[in-house]
């Protein structure tokens, strides 16, 4: 699977540095980091007996923290 990013100008500058290689090595490696955490979260809360609206609002708060981390 190909994925398009786009980067602020200093940060691709950083990522000129780098083999290509390595910087798909370090996508792969930091998406699956991110992929468990969200099938960690989920986990937890299929096991909760909170409602589905309550699920949904503690599902958009995880996200909304891992958008911003990534910027």
């Amino acid at each position: 699977m190909e994925v398009k990013v786009r980067l602020p100008e200093d940060v691709g500058m950083e990522f000129a540095r780098i083999s290509e290689e390595n910087w798909q090595l370090l996508f792969s490696r930091f998406i699956k980091a991110k992929l468990d955490e969200i099938r960690e979260v989920n986990a937890i809360v299929s096991k909760s007996k909170a409602s589905k609206e309550q699920a949904k609002e503690l599902a958009d708060e995880v996200s909304s923290a891992i958008a911003k981390r990534l910027k």
